[in-house]
């Protein structure tokens, strides 16, 4: 750890400081956590290790976030004692609510400093169920090099990324580049379909779904035509097997540099300008487009967090390490030794985290328009709310149905599932 690192986080840990003659304790912490990362954890929870005596064990959990709440849920209802904090989603506050420890009240103002939408979302009935660690939300990604030899301009809509990719895509071909395709992203059924689609929707105007009081949304014209805008792109900017596509099936078109546009989140960046990467220092990342005549930008929240369980029986020093992880200190570290994206909006100007990674302070414009899911509002019908939502616009990109029958259908299928719930 260099001097300057050590220095930064010498504020966190001063008050961490181990009560003369307190015993120390091993705290565990549940999380998806692997890899090289493991070392990066080592490093940014160390100091808060010395200062206080504790001792941090990671549980390592599977690969797949699914399966990872699964495990949550089922440790949860046993009231795991073993396990003290629980790395989370974004999206599982609302539904894994009753099974943590309020930290509403020993947060404070602390909570003021970060992003305002990334605390909305782990809010639930005024219970602040778990403390932010690091973000993230997507960007467009577009081929300077490309749009330069072509005589066009970034895109702010989706109109005109329609037409730009369209006819970039056309030229190239003529000349050759046979591979060539206008713009890639998620259009898988699953989770992430339902990032790109609230995307479109928000930013036409057409709501988030379900609204946070619960109101289901989703049925109106500007959520239909911004469907079934993107419902033009398969076959014609868009490969057909985009339908297919998750984030790194359009990460490895795009960085074979096969794309003029590509939607993807931060961690693509990194990868885009690697050694072995045709895309290195050729492309550029702003916000997504708006659409429909609105001037709204939206980009999916996304990010990680950190609970405290109920269930643990060192519960005081499980909320400690949560608020150490949370500091400004331990994101700035985050930051510089994982390149994660900050929750606290001060560290996007810090001087060192933008000369150690220059993608985080090009990522603030996207935070400040991040759009949480229904997660809050749906509580624990969340799953089956995104899984009807993606479900219903993949039918409308596969040409089975249009857009406004199956926003429709979608409307009468929540508002059943909303009778039976929330």
């Amino acid at each position: 750890m260099t001097l300057t690192l050590a220095r930064s986080l010498k504020g966190a840990v001063a008050a961490l400081a181990l009560a003369s003659g307190a015993q120390a304790e091993y705290i565990t912490l549940a999380s998806g956590i692997t890899g090289s990362r493991v070392e990066t954890f080592k490093a940014i929870v160390a100091p808060w290790e010395k200062a206080t005596g504790n001792t941090v064990t990671l549980v390592p959990m599977p690969a797949s976030t699914t399966d990872q709440f699964g495990q949550y849920r089922l440790w949860l209802a046993a009231g795991n004692k073993d396990i003290d904090l629980y790395q989370t989603d974004v999206i599982w506050a609302p539904q894994l609510a009753d099974q943590f420890v309020d930290l509403a009240d020993v947060a404070g103002e602390l909570m003021d400093s970060h992003f305002p939408s990334i605390v909305e979302s782990q809010t639930v009935n005024g219970k602040l169920v778990a403390l932010p660690l690091y973000t993230d939300a997507p960007a467009l990604y577009y081929r300077t090099d490309l749009l330069e030899k072509h005589g066009a301009t970034v895109p702010e809509t989706w109109e005109e990324l329609t037409a730009t990719a369209q006819m970039v895509q056309d030229a190239e071909r003529a000349q050759g580049n046979a591979d060539l395709w206008g713009f890639v992203w998620q259009g898988n059924a699953y989770e992430g379909l339902t990032c790109n689609a609230l995307e479109w929707v928000k930013s036409f105007g057409g709501g988030q779904i379900i609204e946070p009081n619960g109101d289901i949304s989703i049925n109106n014209p500007k959520a239909v035509a911004a469907v079934e805008l993107a419902a033009s792109w398969p076959g014609t900017i868009s490969p057909e097997g985009v339908l297919a596509y998750k984030e790194e099936e359009a990460r490895g078109v795009w960085q074979t540099g096969n794309a003029v546009f590509m939607r993807n989140w931060p961690y693509a960046y990194g990868l885009g300008n690697g050694e072995d990467s045709a895309v290195k220092g050729k492309f550029g990342v702003t916000t997504l487009p708006t659409g429909g005549g609105h001037d709204v930008s939206a980009a999916t929240l996304g990010g990680w967090n950190i609970a405290v369980s109920k269930y643990s029986e060192k519960q005081e020093t499980a909320i400690s390490l949560a608020m150490y992880l949370a500091s400004p200190e331990a994101q700035k570290t985050r930051a510089l030794l994982g390149s994660r994206l900050p929750t606290i909006v001060s560290l996007y100007e810090d001087a060192e985290i933008a000369a150690a990674a220059p993608i985080i302070p090009q990522w603030k414009d996207v935070f400040l328009q991040a759009v949480p899911r229904p997660s809050a509002p749906t509580k624990g019908d969340y799953n089956e709310v995104s899984s009807k939502f993606w479900s219903a616009v993949h039918n409308t990109l596969s040409g089975d149905g249009t857009a406004a029958e199956n926003l429709e259908l979608l409307e009468l299928d929540l508002t059943d599932l909303k009778g039976a719930g929330w």
